[in-house]
């Protein structure tokens, strides 16, 4: 890798950590090829990325971002996982660490907090970006539909009271 393409790293991944929503730090040491394909076809598939960096170079993009404090993690050989929900890269580098004991989960980011290993763990237990729309749909909903439920209740009770009235006065 020549010096303009370092420089390109650079630049690429400081937009990265500036933009990204949340980001976690792994390390894949032991992963084989089609180990790290299957896991980047996740992500992919989430919306996320996976990324085999330099630490390095990774360091040197981390300078002046909001994420300037996950550079102590990387040492050895690390890859990150990023999105803009915050939540999709730490759970599928969690579930997928939990399948093949090779991932290590080593921290992360959630916009300029950094997380221990714990916090990106509890982080991967919530609910996704579209999971979390869908409840507050949801929740928006279900008045209208009470409403609606308490307003035709009387009229139903009041069909009701009738028919058992008229069935009493065929029996008599």
């Amino acid at each position: 890798m020549d010096r303009s393409q370092k420089e390109a790293l650079v630049t690429s991944m400081n937009g990265v950590f500036d933009t990204a929503s949340s980001v976690v730090v792994t390390h894949y040491s032991g992963l084989n090829v089609a180990e790290i394909t299957e896991l980047r076809s996740r992500m992919r598939a989430a919306g996320a990325q996976f990324m085999v960096t330099k630490n390095r170079l990774v360091r040197r993009a981390l300078e002046g971002t909001k994420m300037e404090g996950l550079s102590s993690l990387f040492e050895g050989p690390t890859a990150i996982a990023f999105s803009d929900d915050p939540v999709m890269p730490a759970k599928i580098a969690v579930n997928f660490a939990k399948e093949n004991k090779k991932l290590i989960v080593l921290g992360g980011t959630l916009d300029d907090k950094v997380l221990d290993t714990t916090e990106v763990k509890a982080l991967a237990q919530l609910p996704s970006l579209d999971e979390q729309r869908a409840i507050i749909i949801g929740l928006v909903q279900a008045p209208a539909t009470k409403i609606a439920g308490v307003l035709a209740a009387p009229a139903g009770q009041l069909a009701r009271v009738l028919g058992a009235q008229g069935a009493k006065g065929e029996a008599a």
